[in-house]
C-alpha cells in the first residue's frame, strides 16, 4: 500500500527530472543556438567594420555601373571606332628609304603597328551608324567619369588586402565544422528520445519497483530530429561545396579574359587579392554584371569618355576664339593643358597652324585630313600618337614641325618620316646621358629639310645631321651654356646658308666655318668670345652678308675686318668694345651697324664711308661727340644715339634726307638744332626725345613733323 505521506516533488516531475534524456529535454534550445551560430557565421562579414563596408561600396559602384548608360554605349562603340585605330610605331633603329618597298636584306623596314590596346572584332560586330547609339548628354558623361575615378580608388584601396578572402573561407569552415558536429552528435542521440521512460526511484517513493512515466513531447522531438538532420545535412553539403568552389581555382585572381575576346576591349586589367574574389562572388549571381562593370576598368574605355566630356566642353566657338596669328603669320590654334584633343579641333579647317601645349592622351585621328591648310604643327610637351591615315596626310602636307620634350624617349618616331617637311625645330635633351652625344634617328627621309634648329645641351653637333648636307639651309644649335667642342658634322654641310651657335660657351669662332664657301648668315649670340682675331678667315666664306657677335665679350675688333667686303649686316652689341678700328668702315656694303652697349668713347671719322648705311646705333655707350661725317650717310634712316654723354645735336643733321626714326634720349641735349625739322621723313612720332627738348622748337617746325 502507498505510503501515507508523498513526496516533495511530483512523479513526473522527478521523472522528467531524474530519468528523461537531456537530449530529449534540450533539444529545441540546442536547435536554436545551432541556427543562431550558422546565422552568425554567414552574416558576420556582412556586419564586420572591416568586410561590410567594402562589400556595400561594391555594390552600389557594381549597380550604378550596371545602370549607367556608358556602359552600353563604350561596349558597342569603343570596340569599334577605337578598334578600328591604327597607331603609328616607327622601331627605332630600323628604318627605311621607302614605306611602300620593303625588302629583307638591304635597307631596314618601317613596322606600322596596329594598337595593341584594342583589337576590332570584324566577326562578331557591324558598325552602327551614330544616330542609333545612346548618345550621353553633359550630364550623363560627368557621372560616368566619377564612376570611373569611384572605380580606379576602390580597386586600389580593395586590391590590397585578402580580408575578405579570409573571412569568407573563415566563415565557411566554421559553418562546416558546426555541421559535422551537429550530424555526429545527433546521429548519435537521436534514439535516447523515448516516448515510454523507465524511472529507476526508491520503492517507498511511489510504493512500486518498477516505474514508467510517458514523454508526451518525445514523439513530436524525434520527428523533427531527424527532418532537422536532414536539412543540416543539406545545408552542411552546400558549405563543403562552398569550401570546394573557393579552393578548387585561385579565388584571389580574376581573368577578364572572356570579356576581352567578347567586347574586343583588350586593355582591360586582370585584378586579384579581394577585389578579385568579389567579382567571382559576382559571377555566380550573375555573370553580366561583371561583363559591364569591366567597361570602367579600361583605360581605352575611359579616354573614350574623356574624350566626349572634351567634346562637349571644346564647342566649335569656343575653339575659334583661340585662333590667332603666330609670328609666321599663319592662323593658329594654341590648346594649353587640355586633358586631351578635343575632336571638334578638326572641323575648322582654316587651321594653318596648330600648337598643343602640355595636353595629355593626344592621338592624332584620321580626322586631321580634314585640315587642308595645315601646314605647322607644334606638340610643346606633349607626347602624341598618329594613326597611320593622319601620318600619310602629314607626310604630304606638314611643312613646319615644332616639339618640346624632356627626355629623348618623348621624341615621335613618326617624325623621321614626314619627308615633306621644311623646317624642324627640337628642345629637349637629345641624350639620357650629358658625356655620350645626341640620339636622333637617321635624318636621310627628311628630303625636304631646309632648317634645323636644336635647342638643348649638346657637346658635339649630332653626325646624323649630316644626312641633310644635300638640303639643309639653316643651322642653329641654342646650347644654353653648354661648351660645345666638337664640330666635325658641321664641315659636311656645304649648302649651308645660316648657322646659329647660341651660348654655347665658344671662346673662338669655330674653324670649322670658315669652310662653309655658301654662308650668308653666321650667329655667335651668348658666347665667351674676347677676340676675334680669326675672323679674316671669315673671307673664305665669299658669300657673307650678316655677321652678329653680339652678347660676348669681346674687348677689340682687329682691322683686317675690312676683308670681309660682301658685309652688309654687322651687330657688335653687347660686348665691351672701347673704340672702333677705321678700317671697319671700308666694309662698305655695310647697311645695318650696332655698336650698342659697349664702352665706346667716340667714332671714328671714316663712318662716312659707308654710303649705304641705313641703321646705325650707338646707344648706351660714352660718346661725348659725334663725328660730323656721320650726317654724310645720306641713306641713314634709323639712327639710335640713346643714353650717351653728347650735348650737341649737329645742325647737319638735316643732310639725312632718309632719316624716319632719330633716338636720342638720355644724354645732356639742351636744345635741338632748328634744322632738324629739314628732315623731310623724320616726324614727331619718328623722334624719341625728352619732351622738353621738343618743345623747345619753333613751332613751325613742330608744326611740320607734327603733321601726317
Amino acid at each position: 500500500p502507498p505510503p501515507s505521506h508523498g513526496p516533495t516533488l511530483t512523479h513526473a516531475r522527478y521523472c522528467y527530472e531524474r530519468a528523461v534524456h537531456w537530449y530529449a529535454k534540450y533539444f529545441p534550445y540546442l536547435v536554436v543556438i545551432h541556427t543562431l551560430i550558422f546565422m552568425v557565421a554567414s552574416s558576420f562579414w556582412f556586419k564586420f567594420p572591416g568586410t561590410s563596408s567594402k562589400i556595400d561600396l561594391f555594390v552600389k559602384i557594381l549597380r550604378k555601373c550596371f545602370d549607367s548608360p556608358w556602359t552600353t554605349r563604350a561596349l558597342n562603340e569603343v570596340s569599334e571606332e577605337r578598334g578600328e585605330e591604327k597607331l603609328v610605331t616607327l622601331r627605332k633603329n630600323n628604318f627605311s628609304k621607302s614605306f611602300t618597298e620593303r625588302t629583307s636584306d638591304e635597307e631596314e623596314n618601317v613596322g606600322l603597328l596596329r594598337s595593341a590596346s584594342v583589337k576590332s572584332n570584324s566577326e562578331k560586330k557591324t558598325p552602327e551608324p551614330e544616330s542609333s547609339l545612346s548618345l550621353l548628354d553633359k550630364k550623363e558623361g560627368e557621372q560616368a567619369k566619377a564612376l570611373f575615378e569611384k572605380v580606379k580608388k576602390f580597386r586600389t584601396h580593395v586590391e590590397e588586402a585578402d580580408i575578405l578572402y579570409l573571412m569568407y573561407v573563415l566563415q565557411a569552415s566554421l559553418k562546416v565544422v558546426e555541421f559535422l558536429i551537429i550530424i555526429v552528435y545527433t546521429a548519435v542521440l537521436v534514439p535516447n528520445i523515448e516516448i515510454v521512460v523507465r524511472c529507476n526511484v526508491p520503492p517507498e517513493l511511489t510504493g512500486f519497483d518498477i516505474y514508467c512515466c510517458n514523454h508526451n513531447k518525445a514523439h513530436l522531438f524525434s520527428k523533427l530530429a531527424y527532418c532537422y538532420i536532414c536539412f543540416v545535412g543539406v545545408y552542411g553539403l552546400l558549405c563543403i561545396y562552398t569550401l570546394h568552389w573557393v579552393f578548387h581555382q585561385p579565388r584571389k585572381e580574376y581573368s577578364f579574359e572572356h570579356v576581352r575576346l567578347e567586347t574586343g576591349i583588350n586593355d582591360i586589367p586582370d585584378v586579384k587579392n579581394d577585389f578579385a574574389f568579389l567579382l567571382h562572388l559576382v559571377d555566380q549571381y550573375d555573370a553580366l554584371y561583371s561583363k559591364r562593370f569591366a567597361a570602367f576598368l579600361s583605360e581605352v574605355s575611359e579616354s573614350r569618355l574623356h574624350q566626349l566630356n572634351l567634346n562637349y566642353e571644346w564647342t566649335n566657338e569656343k575653339l575659334r576664339t583661340h585662333l590667332t596669328k603666330n609670328a609666321s603669320n599663319r592662323l593658329e590654334l594654341h590648346l594649353l593643358m587640355l586633358p586631351g584633343l578635343p575632336d571638334t579641333v578638326f572641323e575648322i579647317s582654316e587651321v594653318e597652324s596648330l600648337k598643343l601645349e602640355q595636353v595629355s592622351n593626344v592621338t592624332i585621328p584620321s580626322g586631321v585630313v580634314k585640315l587642308d591648310s595645315l601646314q605647322e604643327l607644334s606638340l610643346i610637351y606633349t607626347p602624341a600618337k598618329l594613326q597611320l591615315s593622319a601620318l600619310n596626310h602629314l607626310k604630304e602636307h606638314l611643312k613646319v614641325l615644332r616639339l618640346a620634350f624632356e627626355s629623348p624617349e618623348e621624341i615621335p618616331v613618326w617624325m623621321y618620316a614626314l619627308h615633306c617637311l621644311e623646317e624642324l625645330y627640337l628642345t629637349g635633351p637629345l641624350s639620357s646621358d650629358v658625356a655620350k652625344g645626341a640620339t636622333l634617328e637617321s635624318l636621310r627621309d627628311l628630303r625636304a629639310l631646309s632648317v634645323l634648329s636644336l635647342r638643348s645641351g649638346l657637346r658635339k653637333i649630332p653626325p646624323n645631321v649630316a644626312d641633310l648636307a644635300s638640303q639643309l639651309q639653316r643651322l642653329c644649335i641654342h646650347n644654353e651654356g653648354v661648351k660645345l667642342q666638337v664640330f666635325s658634322s658641321l664641315k659636311k654641310l656645304i649648302n649651308l646658308v645660316s648657322l646659329e651657335l647660341l651660348g654655347c660657351d665658344l671662346e673662338r669662332i669655330p674653324s670649322a666655318v670658315f669652310s662653309l664657301n655658301n654662308l650668308q648668315e653666321l650667329d655667335l649670340k651668348d658666347n665667351k668670345l674676347t677676340t676675334v682675331e680669326e675672323i679674316l678667315s671669315l673671307q673664305h666664306c665669299r658669300r657673307l652678308v650678316i655677321l652678329r657677335l653680339w652678347h660676348n665679350k669681346i674687348t677689340y675688333i682687329p682691322e683686317h675686318i675690312s676683308k670681309l667686303h660682301t658685309l652688309e649686316t654687322l651687330d657688335l652689341s653687347w660686348n665691351k668694345l672701347r673704340k672702333l678700328p677705321s678700317r671697319l668702315f671700308y666694309c662698305t656694303k655695310l647697311r645695318h651697324l650696332d655698336v650698342s652697349h659697349n664702352q665706346l668713347t667716340s667714332l671714328p671719322a671714316e663712318v662716312n664711308i659707308l654710303q649705304s648705311l641705313e641703321f646705325f646705333s650707338a646707344a648706351f655707350n660714352s660718346l661725348e661727340v659725334l663725328p660730323e661725317e656721320l650726317f654724310s650717310c645720306k641713306r641713314l634712316r634709323t639712327l639710335v644715339l640713346s643714353n650717351n654723354c653728347l650735348s650737341y645735336l649737329s645742325s647737319r643733321v638735316s643732310n639725312l634726307a632718309q632719316l624716319v626714326r632719330l633716338d636720342i634720349k638720355g644724354n645732356r641735349l639742351e636744345g635741338l638744332p632748328v634744322e632738324i625739322g629739314d628732315c623731310p621723313l623724320l616726324r614727331h612720332s619718328g623722334l624719341l626725345a625728352e619732351d622738353s627738348l621738343f618743345d623747345q622748337l619753333p613751332s613751325d617746325v613742330r608744326n611740320k613733323m607734327t603733321q601726317s
